[in-house]
Protein backbone atom coordinates (compact mmCIF):
# COMPACT_ATOMS: atom_id res chain seq x y z
CA UNK A 1 0.00 0.00 0.00
CA UNK A 2 1.47 3.30 -1.17
CA UNK A 3 -0.95 6.25 0.75
CA UNK A 4 0.51 8.70 2.46
CA UNK A 5 -1.56 7.97 5.22
CA UNK A 6 -0.48 4.38 5.35
CA UNK A 7 1.78 2.96 8.23
CA UNK A 8 4.75 1.52 6.42
CA UNK A 9 6.14 -1.65 8.23
CA UNK A 10 5.71 -5.71 8.36
CA UNK A 11 2.24 -7.17 8.45
CA UNK A 12 0.63 -9.63 10.88
CA UNK A 13 -2.66 -11.46 10.93
CA UNK A 14 -2.57 -13.80 14.01
CA UNK A 15 -6.26 -15.90 15.03
CA UNK A 16 -7.58 -16.99 18.00
CA UNK A 17 -6.66 -20.53 18.33
CA UNK A 18 -2.87 -20.09 16.60
CA UNK A 19 0.49 -20.65 18.61
CA UNK A 20 1.23 -17.19 17.13
CA UNK A 21 -2.17 -15.65 19.14
CA UNK A 22 -0.90 -13.48 22.73
CA UNK A 23 -1.79 -16.58 25.16
CA UNK A 24 -2.89 -13.67 27.99
CA UNK A 25 -5.04 -11.82 25.48
CA UNK A 26 -6.81 -15.11 24.41
CA UNK A 27 -7.94 -15.70 28.34
CA UNK A 28 -9.87 -13.24 28.76
CA UNK A 29 -14.21 -13.05 28.25
CA UNK A 30 -14.66 -12.70 24.85
CA UNK A 31 -11.27 -12.50 22.89
CA UNK A 32 -11.26 -11.06 19.77
CA UNK A 33 -11.15 -13.78 17.13
CA UNK A 34 -8.37 -12.23 14.48
CA UNK A 35 -5.63 -9.67 15.11
CA UNK A 36 -4.18 -7.45 12.47
CA UNK A 37 -1.37 -5.72 13.14
CA UNK A 38 1.73 -3.87 11.73
CA UNK A 39 5.41 -4.50 13.16
CA UNK A 40 6.38 -6.54 15.99
CA UNK A 41 4.21 -9.38 16.60
CA UNK A 42 6.48 -10.00 19.69
CA UNK A 43 6.05 -6.47 20.89
CA UNK A 44 2.11 -8.46 22.63
CA UNK A 45 3.43 -9.70 25.71
CA UNK A 46 2.67 -9.27 29.25
CA UNK A 47 2.91 -5.05 29.29
CA UNK A 48 1.37 -2.37 31.48
CA UNK A 49 -1.61 -0.45 30.00
CA UNK A 50 -1.33 3.27 30.58
CA UNK A 51 -4.54 4.87 29.63
CA UNK A 52 -6.08 8.24 30.62
CA UNK A 53 -8.42 11.29 29.53
CA UNK A 54 -8.44 12.22 26.22
CA UNK A 55 -8.58 15.81 27.18
CA UNK A 56 -6.10 15.65 29.84
CA UNK A 57 -4.81 18.43 32.68
CA UNK A 58 -1.42 18.79 32.66
CA UNK A 59 -1.35 16.86 35.57
CA UNK A 60 -2.86 13.69 34.10
CA UNK A 61 0.12 14.64 30.95
CA UNK A 62 2.57 14.92 33.12
CA UNK A 63 1.36 11.45 35.20
CA UNK A 64 1.22 9.57 32.00
CA UNK A 65 4.76 10.32 31.14
CA UNK A 66 5.81 10.10 34.39
CA UNK A 67 4.59 6.74 35.33
CA UNK A 68 5.17 4.96 31.78
CA UNK A 69 9.20 6.23 31.77
CA UNK A 70 9.64 4.67 34.80
CA UNK A 71 8.00 1.35 33.95
CA UNK A 72 9.69 1.53 30.73
CA UNK A 73 13.20 2.25 31.85
CA UNK A 74 12.17 -1.11 33.54
CA UNK A 75 11.93 -3.36 30.47
CA UNK A 76 8.27 -3.09 30.36
CA UNK A 77 5.92 -2.95 27.53
CA UNK A 78 3.75 0.06 27.25
CA UNK A 79 0.00 -0.53 26.00
CA UNK A 80 -2.45 2.01 25.16
CA UNK A 81 -5.03 3.35 22.70
CA UNK A 82 -3.08 5.81 20.75
CA UNK A 83 -5.57 8.00 21.23
CA UNK A 84 -5.04 11.94 21.99
CA UNK A 85 -3.88 13.25 25.64
CA UNK A 86 -2.82 10.53 28.00
CA UNK A 87 -2.94 7.45 25.61
CA UNK A 88 -0.09 9.53 23.52
CA UNK A 89 1.88 10.47 25.86
CA UNK A 90 2.55 7.49 27.44
CA UNK A 91 3.49 5.88 24.47
CA UNK A 92 6.20 8.58 23.58
CA UNK A 93 7.26 8.19 27.15
CA UNK A 94 8.47 5.02 26.04
CA UNK A 95 9.46 5.47 22.40
CA UNK A 96 12.01 8.46 24.82
CA UNK A 97 12.91 5.76 26.74
CA UNK A 98 13.65 3.52 23.18
CA UNK A 99 11.23 1.11 25.00
CA UNK A 100 8.76 -0.49 22.72
CA UNK A 101 5.29 0.08 23.34
CA UNK A 102 1.85 -1.40 21.54
CA UNK A 103 -1.12 1.05 20.39
CA UNK A 104 -4.46 -0.61 19.89
CA UNK A 105 -6.75 1.41 17.04
CA UNK A 106 -10.82 1.28 16.58
CA UNK A 107 -10.48 0.99 13.64
CA UNK A 108 -8.53 -0.91 11.44
CA UNK A 109 -5.03 -0.45 11.18
CA UNK A 110 -5.27 1.58 7.42
CA UNK A 111 -7.93 3.89 8.77
CA UNK A 112 -5.73 5.87 11.22
CA UNK A 113 -7.39 7.99 14.37
CA UNK A 114 -6.63 10.20 15.05
CA UNK A 115 -4.74 10.97 11.80
CA UNK A 116 -2.83 13.02 13.67
CA UNK A 117 -1.04 10.48 15.23
CA UNK A 118 0.55 9.09 12.06
CA UNK A 119 3.79 10.10 13.00
CA UNK A 120 3.39 8.71 16.19
CA UNK A 121 1.88 5.10 15.51
CA UNK A 122 4.91 5.27 13.00
CA UNK A 123 7.42 5.51 15.68
CA UNK A 124 6.25 2.79 17.37
CA UNK A 125 6.26 0.55 14.71
CA UNK A 126 9.97 1.80 13.87
CA UNK A 127 10.95 1.45 17.46
CA UNK A 128 10.31 -2.49 17.55
CA UNK A 129 6.39 -1.84 18.79
CA UNK A 130 3.15 -2.59 17.03
CA UNK A 131 -0.42 -1.11 16.42
CA UNK A 132 -3.15 -4.01 16.32
CA UNK A 133 -6.79 -3.79 15.65
CA UNK A 134 -9.36 -6.21 15.63
CA UNK A 135 -10.80 -4.97 12.76
CA UNK A 136 -10.15 -5.60 8.88
CA UNK A 137 -7.49 -3.21 7.71
CA UNK A 138 -9.41 -0.49 6.11
CA UNK A 139 -12.07 -0.81 8.76
CA UNK A 140 -13.56 2.86 9.60
CA UNK A 141 -13.06 3.97 13.08
CA UNK A 142 -17.32 4.14 14.79
CA UNK A 143 -17.84 5.11 18.13
CA UNK A 144 -18.76 1.80 19.14
CA UNK A 145 -15.58 0.45 18.08
CA UNK A 146 -13.39 2.32 21.05
CA UNK A 147 -15.29 0.92 23.68
CA UNK A 148 -15.34 -2.54 22.89
CA UNK A 149 -11.09 -1.95 22.20
CA UNK A 150 -10.24 -1.36 25.38
CA UNK A 151 -10.78 -5.31 26.39
CA UNK A 152 -7.89 -5.56 24.23
CA UNK A 153 -5.60 -3.14 25.64
CA UNK A 154 -6.91 -4.43 29.04
CA UNK A 155 -6.11 -8.16 28.01
CA UNK A 156 -2.70 -7.79 26.56
CA UNK A 157 -1.07 -6.04 29.56
CA UNK A 158 -1.25 -7.86 32.97
CA UNK A 159 -1.97 -4.79 34.84
CA UNK A 160 -3.66 -1.50 34.05
CA UNK A 161 -2.80 1.97 35.05
CA UNK A 162 -5.68 4.27 34.72
CA UNK A 163 -3.75 8.19 35.32
CA UNK A 164 -6.81 10.18 34.47
CA UNK A 165 -10.55 9.33 34.29
CA UNK A 166 -13.80 11.44 34.11
CA UNK A 167 -17.53 10.29 35.21
CA UNK A 168 -18.45 7.95 32.92
CA UNK A 169 -15.29 7.65 30.19
CA UNK A 170 -13.54 5.06 27.79
CA UNK A 171 -11.23 4.73 30.60
CA UNK A 172 -13.15 4.11 33.40
CA UNK A 173 -14.89 1.73 31.46
CA UNK A 174 -11.27 -0.26 30.57
CA UNK A 175 -10.59 -0.67 34.35
CA UNK A 176 -14.03 -2.94 34.09
CA UNK A 177 -12.49 -4.60 31.00
CA UNK A 178 -9.53 -4.93 33.27
CA UNK A 179 -11.25 -6.44 36.25
CA UNK A 180 -13.07 -8.76 34.17
CA UNK A 181 -9.79 -9.75 32.83
CA UNK A 182 -8.15 -10.64 36.47
CA UNK A 183 -6.00 -8.13 35.97
CA UNK A 184 -4.68 -5.49 38.95
CA UNK A 185 -6.25 -2.00 38.30
CA UNK A 186 -3.63 1.25 39.63
CA UNK A 187 -5.42 4.15 39.91
CA UNK A 188 -3.42 7.93 40.60
CA UNK A 189 -5.36 10.05 42.65
CA UNK A 190 -7.09 13.41 41.57
CA UNK A 191 -8.68 16.58 42.87
CA UNK A 192 -11.60 16.06 44.46
CA UNK A 193 -12.84 19.40 42.38
CA UNK A 194 -11.58 18.06 39.04
CA UNK A 195 -13.82 16.68 36.43
CA UNK A 196 -11.46 14.67 34.61
CA UNK A 197 -10.17 12.72 38.44
CA UNK A 198 -13.34 11.90 39.35
CA UNK A 199 -13.48 7.82 37.81
CA UNK A 200 -10.25 7.76 39.26
CA UNK A 201 -11.16 8.38 42.86
CA UNK A 202 -13.96 6.52 42.53
CA UNK A 203 -11.58 3.22 41.53
CA UNK A 204 -9.81 4.07 44.37
CA UNK A 205 -13.16 4.45 46.62
CA UNK A 206 -14.23 0.75 45.09
CA UNK A 207 -10.75 -1.00 45.61
CA UNK A 208 -8.38 -0.21 42.97
CA UNK A 209 -4.59 0.16 44.18
CA UNK A 210 -3.27 4.09 44.74
CA UNK A 211 -0.32 5.09 42.80
CA UNK A 212 0.57 8.15 44.96
CA UNK A 213 4.16 8.48 44.33
CA UNK A 214 7.32 6.84 42.49
CA UNK A 215 8.02 4.34 45.07
CA UNK A 216 4.70 3.00 45.57
CA UNK A 217 4.60 2.46 41.92
CA UNK A 218 7.55 0.96 41.67
CA UNK A 219 6.34 -1.62 44.39
CA UNK A 220 3.18 -2.64 42.09
CA UNK A 221 5.22 -3.22 39.05
CA UNK A 222 7.80 -5.51 41.51
CA UNK A 223 4.31 -7.28 42.60
CA UNK A 224 3.16 -7.84 39.36
CA UNK A 225 5.93 -8.50 37.05
CA UNK A 226 8.82 -8.99 39.46
CA UNK A 227 12.52 -8.32 39.60
CA UNK A 228 12.86 -6.14 36.89
CA UNK A 229 15.25 -3.22 37.33
CA UNK A 230 18.44 -3.39 34.85
CA UNK A 231 21.91 -4.28 36.02
CA UNK A 232 23.49 -0.82 36.39
CA UNK A 233 20.16 1.30 35.71
CA UNK A 234 20.70 4.38 38.45
CA UNK A 235 17.80 4.89 40.46
CA UNK A 236 15.09 7.11 39.35
CA UNK A 237 14.84 10.59 40.50
CA UNK A 238 12.20 11.29 43.17
CA UNK A 239 10.43 14.54 44.61
CA UNK A 240 10.58 13.91 48.00
CA UNK A 241 12.92 16.86 49.36
CA UNK A 242 10.82 19.32 46.88
CA UNK A 243 10.32 22.29 48.53
CA UNK A 244 7.02 23.28 49.76
CA UNK A 245 6.34 25.97 47.51
CA UNK A 246 6.94 23.62 44.39
CA UNK A 247 5.15 20.87 45.78
CA UNK A 248 1.97 23.28 45.94
CA UNK A 249 2.26 23.73 42.03
CA UNK A 250 2.89 19.91 41.43
CA UNK A 251 -0.38 19.78 43.25
CA UNK A 252 -2.20 22.51 41.73
CA UNK A 253 -1.64 24.96 39.10
CA UNK A 254 -1.55 28.40 40.90
CA UNK A 255 -0.70 31.92 39.82
CA UNK A 256 1.94 34.00 40.88
CA UNK A 257 -0.03 35.84 43.32
CA UNK A 258 -0.64 32.79 45.12
CA UNK A 259 2.62 31.46 45.25
CA UNK A 260 4.13 34.72 46.41
CA UNK A 261 1.31 34.49 49.72
CA UNK A 262 2.81 30.49 49.94
CA UNK A 263 6.56 32.09 49.67
CA UNK A 264 5.92 35.00 52.26
CA UNK A 265 4.74 32.05 54.61
CA UNK A 266 7.76 30.13 54.31
CA UNK A 267 10.19 32.66 53.91
CA UNK A 268 8.79 36.12 55.61
CA UNK A 269 7.59 39.41 53.60
CA UNK A 270 10.91 40.23 53.00
CA UNK A 271 12.75 37.67 51.16
CA UNK A 272 9.69 36.09 49.81
CA UNK A 273 9.41 37.68 46.14
CA UNK A 274 13.55 36.73 45.56
CA UNK A 275 13.36 33.58 47.30
CA UNK A 276 9.92 32.53 44.90
CA UNK A 277 11.46 33.62 41.63
CA UNK A 278 14.81 31.34 42.66
CA UNK A 279 12.75 28.49 43.35
CA UNK A 280 10.73 29.17 40.07
CA UNK A 281 13.85 29.36 38.22
CA UNK A 282 15.56 26.38 39.25
CA UNK A 283 12.35 23.74 39.13
CA UNK A 284 11.30 25.70 35.60
CA UNK A 285 15.31 24.52 34.26
CA UNK A 286 14.98 21.07 35.78
CA UNK A 287 12.17 20.54 33.88
CA UNK A 288 9.90 20.05 37.25
CA UNK A 289 7.45 22.80 36.46
CA UNK A 290 6.41 25.07 33.82
CA UNK A 291 4.59 28.60 32.90
CA UNK A 292 1.58 27.38 31.46
CA UNK A 293 -0.06 29.78 28.84
CA UNK A 294 -2.49 31.90 31.21
CA UNK A 295 0.03 33.00 33.09
CA UNK A 296 -0.24 29.89 36.08
CA UNK A 297 2.47 28.03 36.94
CA UNK A 298 2.22 24.17 37.21
CA UNK A 299 4.13 20.46 36.67
CA UNK A 300 5.97 20.19 33.17
CA UNK A 301 4.05 19.14 30.36
CA UNK A 302 6.26 18.07 27.72
CA UNK A 303 6.37 20.08 24.30
CA UNK A 304 3.94 18.47 21.93
CA UNK A 305 5.06 16.73 18.94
Amino acid sequence: MSSANTLNGERFVVRFGENRYPPQLGAIPNPPDVLFGIGTLQALDRGLAVVGARRATPYGIGCARRFSRIAAEKGITIISGGALGCDSEAHRAALDCGSRTVAVLGGGCDQIYPARHRGLFQRIIDGGGAVVSERVWDTPPLPYMFRERNRIIAGLSAAVLIVEAGLPSGTFSTADDALDAGRDVLVVPGSITSPTSHGSNRLLLQGALPVVDDESFADELMSVFGALKRPGEDDLATFDDVHPVIAAVLAEPMRLEQLFELAAREFGQADAQTKLMELLVEAEAAHVIARFPDGRWGPSVPESR
